[in-house]
């Protein structure tokens, strides 16, 4: 069994910290000793969870270089380093690739992968000084693609290549790097999915462990045992790394569930685009909601 590290005394960054995974793995580190930083967009949920643990807070878009850089340097001056950092900030849209909002599906993009790169890219130099360890939230969205959720599914297997990547690169520098592979956790997001008229009906299709929704507490007990083995792969829970062996086989798996449930899907969420605007029936959970806000403040 692999040796477990102490996490006190360290300085673990977590981004996208204001509720759900982040904020619960935050909570559970901080209560073994670690300096937490929060790092994310929606600053007032977040002060309040630095302030029940005894972390800090800075308000930053992980898509903005500018303000990961304030943010990284307020970290360190406040801390005097940094040993850990959790690339935990994603969000998720429901919608099919041909009628989806544009904007929405990219923001996707660029804050579940592109964030990843941009927050390793700054808080690297000082993870190289401290030999310490890098750890992105993928998802089972890597492994298994499903209809409705392609920008989801791109950006997330692009984070399990970005760390594969990154882990041979920074293995000579003392730097370990992980990914973390959760299926669907009670968060936020997963319930604002759920809720969604259409792919909330889609989803309630699926059987087995692949359909099921896992509370937050089975999340967070694989991911604080993996942060402190500096765990190069988390599963949450451990079926998802028998289903990486065989992933090959699970695209035609789910084209041939989705042949008997994506004619009516399709039909049904043009109605909802017609009713309600496509940007509103595509943006599920608050962290969508925030990031969508600062995108319509960056356009403007």
């Amino acid at each position: 069994m692999p040796i477990m590290s102490n996490v006190a005394g360290k300085v673990v960054l977590i981004t996208g910290a204001a509720r759900g995974i982040g904020a619960g793995l935050a909570e559970r580190l901080a209560a073994q000793g670690a300096k937490v930083a929060l790092v994310g967009l929606e600053a007032e949920e977040q002060r309040k969870v630095a302030e029940r643990i005894g972390g800090r807070s800075w308000e930053a878009d992980v898509t903005d270089w500018a303000a990961l850089e304030t943010a990284v340097a307020g970290v360190v001056e406040h801390f005097g380093g940094i040993d850990i950092v959790v690339a935990n900030a994603g969000i998720a849209t429901a919608g099919f690739v041909r009628s989806i909002d544009r904007d929405a599906f990219e923001k996707v993009i660029e804050v579940d992968l592109l964030g990843v790169w941009r927050t390793f890219r700054v808080a690297l130099p000082h993870v190289i000084a401290a030999k310490g360890y890098l750890l992105a939230i993928s998802s089972l969205a890597a492994i298994a693609h499903a209809p409705g959720m392609a920008n989801y599914a791109a950006a997330k297997a692009g984070v399990e290549a970005f760390c594969n990547s990154l882990r041979a690169e920074v293995r000579h520098l003392g730097v370990k790097v992980g990914v973390a592979h959760p299926t669907w956790i009670r968060t936020d997001m997963v319930e604002s999915a759920d809720a969604h008229p259409v792919f909330g009906r889609l989803r309630d299709g699926g059987s087995g462990p692949l359909g099921r929704t896992y509370p937050l507490s089975v999340a967070l007990d694989c991911l604080e045992a993996g942060i402190r083995r500096r765990a190069r792969v988390i599963h949450v829970p451990r079926w998802v790394g028998v289903l990486k062996l065989f992933r090959a086989l699970l695209p035609p798996v789910v084209e041939l569930g989705a042949r008997f449930q994506v004619p009516r899907a399709d039909r049904a969420v043009l109605e909802d685009i017609e009713a309600r605007g496509a940007r509103d029936s595509a943006v599920v959970g608050h962290g969508g909601q925030a990031a969508m806000a600062a995108r319509r403040r960056e356009q403007a």
